[in-house]
């Protein structure tokens, strides 16, 4: 049986004043294509520079993961605030390997 990996993830920006959510099956990558967008006033993340990942989620089915990126843009600042810092209290950025 194949293991699938889907990520909804939260970027921010340098200032940490704009948060990002997305889905993904491949967390590196898009967290590198969002730091070759930055700027690119076409996307979202890239208008706001949201690069720096700060927040996400690990599932096995592309649906729940959809719909999990759903619920959380949905959430209001403050509680997607306390989401991150329930498990990154300084918003530090998180390394993908």
């Amino acid at each position: 049986m194949n293991e699938h990996n889907y990520f909804v993830y939260i970027t921010t920006n340098p200032g940490k004043t704009v948060l990002y959510t997305g889905v993904t099956n491949d967390l590196l990558t898009r967290i590198q294509q969002h730091y070759e967008n930055r700027g690119n006033k076409k996307t979202f993340a890239g208008k706001y520079f949201c690069y720096k990942l700060i927040y996400y989620e690990r599932f096995d089915d592309i649906n729940n993961a959809i719909e999990r990126e759903k619920e959380i843009k949905d959430l209001s600042r403050k509680i997607k605030e306390q989401l991150i810092g329930n498990c990154n209290p300084k918003w530090k950025t998180l390394i993908v390997e």
